[in-house]
């Protein structure tokens, strides 16, 4: 049996509506670009609640394929909806335990190309600019353009389109 290739763009929906639609159409756009992409869909990722107790009690089994996929894949695109004005806790709490696996809490982040994005019932630029702190604080290369949509301004193909050729045109981090 043939492993699959590790796609060189992972999707990242935190959400399983209108995020996860709008990821796939982030994956679709870089297939039409003839790069390789893959969704995931962080809710469907067993992923307890980080907590100090939870980080005592070990690593998570889910935990070590997550942090494996997203190691394997050299861009990613987070698509992730506004929760209260900020980032939802699926991806805060994913993101928690990836920073605590290893000596660097960066490693898994540091210099990896990054596009964010959002689908939200709200405005959707807060989740964005707390995402792009987060990180920034964390070493990854946010592109600067970013996109958000909502039921009102639905994202456009040709906005996708251009974030994902701005994603491939920087650097990979170095290994």
């Amino acid at each position: 049996m043939s492993i699959p290739p590790t796609p060189d763009l992972l999707v990242i929906a935190a959400s399983n509506g209108e995020n996860l639609a709008l990821a796939q159409r982030f994956a679709a756009a870089a297939r039409d670009q003839d790069h390789t992409a893959e969704v995931l869909d962080l809710t469907a990722v067993d992923l307890p609640l980080f907590t100090p107790q939870a980080q005592a009690a070990g690593t998570p089994q889910e935990l070590v394929g997550l942090q494996a996929r997203l190691a394997a894949s050299p861009r990613w695109v987070i698509c992730a909806p506004e929760y209260n004005g900020s980032i939802p806790p699926v991806l805060t709490s994913a993101i928690a335990w990836l920073s605590v696996q290893g000596d660097d809490f960066r490693a898994l982040f540091n210099g990896r190309p990054v596009v964010i994005a959002t689908h939200s019932g709200g405005g959707g630029h807060t989740v964005l600019t707390a995402l792009r702190l987060q990180l920034a604080h964390l070493g990854a290369h946010v592109v600067g353009r970013q996109l958000v949509s909502n039921s009102a301004h639905p994202a456009k193909d040709d906005s996708i389109a251009d974030l994902v050729r701005r994603l491939h045109h920087l650097s990979l981090p170095v290994a």
